[in-house]
């Protein structure tokens, strides 16, 4: 027992060293993931084994399947048609002013992201995809909500998105106050707010793109 008490001991001693070497190393690459601002990325990026399982998505197909349907009570019974606030201004990459109204008469996607939320760039490559298919047949307005515009631009120019991304140039209305980012709305053709979803989805599903179809 004298001898093998010693030996534990040691054994024991490597263990938790190795444990502090351990330990150290995650601290080292916490500490740079934050210095560098990648931790949002590599957080998103996990984020997206979730947002594969679809649970995150809004339940879209029984508003779909009564749009199709012309079916003006079922309509009304699965959505709040309330009436769109187009009196929203964004500022443009280049710095020009818009207004949410020159958009009037088409399916608008306006999304409410930011750089440093995980949830967004989890839902980005979606949102990415999502516009390449439909970006003809819908408005598609990216208000990012960094304290620096600029922080926006360059991660669109590093991702190669290329998205129609904005600043917002005033006040929000009522409509679209939000406290969760990030926050999609969608205002149907006929200018009703027919989607509000808070958190991040998979907008690339072929549900999610039946829907938009189906609000022309």
């Amino acid at each position: 027992m004298g001898f093998k008490r010693p030996l534990m001991n040691k054994i024991m001693d490597k263990k938790k060293k190795k444990t502090w070497i351990q330990y150290g190393i995650f601290a080292v690459v916490a500490i740079f993931l934050y210095a560098t601002g990648l931790h949002t990325e590599v957080i998103g990026f996990a984020q997206r084994g979730l947002l594969a399982t679809g649970l995150m998505n809004p339940d879209v197909a029984e508003i779909a399947q009564a749009r199709n349907n012309e079916n003006t009570e079922a309509i009304t019974e699965k959505l709040s048609l309330t009436e769109g606030d187009y009196n929203l201004k964004l500022t443009d990459r280049d710095g020009n002013i818009h207004s949410l109204e020159e958009f009037k008469g088409k399916v608008i996607f306006l999304n409410f992201w930011a750089t440093w939320c995980p949830p967004c760039v989890a839902e980005m490559p979606s949102i990415d995809k999502l516009h390449e298919e439909m970006g003809d047949d819908v408005a598609f307005v990216l208000l990012s909500f960094d304290d620096d515009f600029e922080k926006a631009k360059a991660f669109d120019k590093r991702k190669g998105y290329n998205l129609p991304i904005y600043a917002p140039a005033s006040n929000l209305p009522a409509m679209f106050q939000s406290s969760a980012l990030p926050t999609t709305y969608v205002i149907d053709a006929k200018g009703n707010l027919a989607l509000t979803h808070k958190g991040m989805a998979d907008y690339s599903d072929p549900e999610f793109k039946n829907f938009l179809n189906s609000l022309k």
